[in-house]
């Protein structure tokens, strides 16, 4: 007897399940890509996204499933899932995985996961050993290892993603290794075109109206990043050399542009312009930014420590007090949580082992606190400080500096800043104004109690100064009434 092939299968038998399965997933796919060529409608896009989903709960590597819904989510906005999707490839976790990978970590912390700083800034070493050159390596060293089983979409999807997250120096990176490798691919094709391939019906003559392509929106975008990061270096740069005013003004430039930047580098930016307004002296501007930046980022460390410090700077304790409770209770909820608030992509000033230390410093910076409000150190506010005078300055020099203060501080226009940004959610935004709104009205408030104290003090003064001057006066006239009747 002669045995049958072991793989052999006749022909009224089922078909093999991975066969079937990949003609479900090839049609969901299909319908998915109908669906969202027929429509641009948000809810039609989300219909396709659920096929996508249910093509790769059948085939979770289906390269051509997992670009469509990746690009899906970034036409939804939906950046952080994009990222969340993608956080494999964001350079900056790429190298912090690697560094850590070759350093022993200590206590049940993953290290892995901190988020290592392109630029520091602040209390932080000035630069770190190493630049975007290396990130541009590695991101193409990656690529060409696994250049059969990765498509260069992810670049692209995932450089537009991180800009609109303000990881701007990811976005650069991802966006100029995607055109890069994009380009080569054209031009590969190109040549194994023969002359009959080109035609003016695929290079359309000049001044024909053409839809933007995604080449046109990554050259635009690219642009725009490297501008932001060019003039945000320059004013580190001008704040490490010592020129403050110089450093405000090219933060002021990025926050006030036209075209804005997203909500994360926006808040870095006011952050940093805050620490210029403190080195400078501005104490009410950079309390203001501070404000700003808590109201985009309310889990900001670096500005609750600032902020602290610019109201013990005015002796006014009980803010100063209540900004370190806060921070206390973020400490806190950090060593609860074992990791930093926030995606791990999100920049901090401060890593998850010095949290410890810091909390037990702060416990005693809030003791001592607590002892001076206690002994009554809390109505001697330094208004000079907080509205920019010097002691003994005049009515003039004090209604002068007062109308400033009022007219860029003021409770109308405490959330004009948020035009010019841009939200990865637009569910943050009422949140965002009622905290921009809150801050800005006590600080509106302080200022004009420090002007009401002061201009009471400069009236007491004139008085004084009119009283001795009369005084000086009619003991002058008793002289000469006494020379004359001698």
């Amino acid at each position: 007897m002669v045995a049958s092939p072991p793989f052999f299968v006749g022909c009224g038998e089922k078909k093999p399940w991975w066969i079937s399965n990949k003609k479900i997933a090839e049609k969901c796919i299909r319908d998915a890509k109908t669906l969202i060529a027929s429509t641009q409608e948000p809810n039609e896009i989300a219909s396709a996204l659920a096929l996508v989903e249910a093509a790769l709960a059948i085939s979770p590597r289906f390269e051509l499933a997992l670009e469509l819904k990746a690009r899906s989510l970034l036409y939804l906005r939906c950046f952080n899932d994009v990222a969340y999707m993608l956080q494999d490839h964001i350079p900056s976790l790429k190298m912090s995985y690697d560094d850590s990978s070759s350093s022993s970590s200590s206590g049940s912390f993953d290290s892995s996961k901190e988020q290592i700083r392109l630029i520091s800034y602040g209390d932080e070493p000035k630069f770190k050993c190493f630049c975007l050159s290396d990130l541009k390596k590695k991101v193409m060293s990656s690529f060409y290892k696994n250049c059969n089983q990765e498509g260069q979409w992810r670049y692209l999807v995932l450089g537009q993603a991180c800009s609109h997250l303000g990881l701007m120096e990811d976005a650069m990176v991802l966006l100029q290794t995607g055109k890069r490798l994009t380009t080569d691919a054209s031009r590969r094709e190109s040549i194994c075109w023969s002359d009959d391939s080109f035609s003016f019906a695929k290079f359309p003559v000049s001044g024909a109206t053409l839809p933007i392509t995604e080449s046109e929106i990554v050259s635009q975008l690219l642009s725009h990043i490297k501008l932001l990061l060019r003039r945000k270096a320059a004013a580190i740069a001008a704040h490490d050399a010592g020129l403050y005013s110089e450093a405000i003004r090219h933060f002021s430039k990025i926050v006030d542009g036209r075209r804005g930047a997203p909500q994360g580098f926006m808040a870095a930016c006011y952050m940093h312009r805050a620490s210029a307004y403190r080195s400078s002296g501005r104490i009410a501007e950079a309390i203001a930014d501070c404000n700003r930046t808590l109201a985009l980022d309310p889990s900001c460390i670096s500005a609750l420590r600032t902020r602290a410090a610019l109201f013990e700077t005015i002796r006014c304790l009980p803010d100063s007090l209540h900004d370190l409770e806060h921070l206390k209770l973020l400490y806190s909820s950090i060593l609860r949580d074992r990791k930093l608030p926030g995606p791990i992509w999100k920049r901090h000033h401060v890593g998850y082992r010095e949290i410890p230390g810091r909390l037990c410093s702060l416990a005693t910076k809030i003791q001592e606190l607590q002892k001076r409000v206690a002994n009554g150190e809390t109505g001697n506010v330094d208004y000079y400080a907080l509205i920019g005078l010097k002691y003994g300055c005049s009515r003039s020099e004090l209604e002068r500096a007062h109308l400033l203060l009022t007219l860029r501080h003021k409770p109308d226009k405490s959330t004009s800043f948020i035009e010019r940004c841009e939200f990865a959610d637009e569910q943050d935004i009422d949140s965002v104004k009622d905290r921009a709104k809150m801050s800005a009205l006590l600080l509106y408030r302080k200022i004009q109690r420090g002007y009401a104290s002061l201009m009471a003090t400069i009236k007491d003064d004139e008085a004084d100064e009119k009283q001795r001057n009369n005084a000086a006066a009619a003991l002058q006239l008793m002289q000469q009434q006494v020379q004359i009747n001698k």
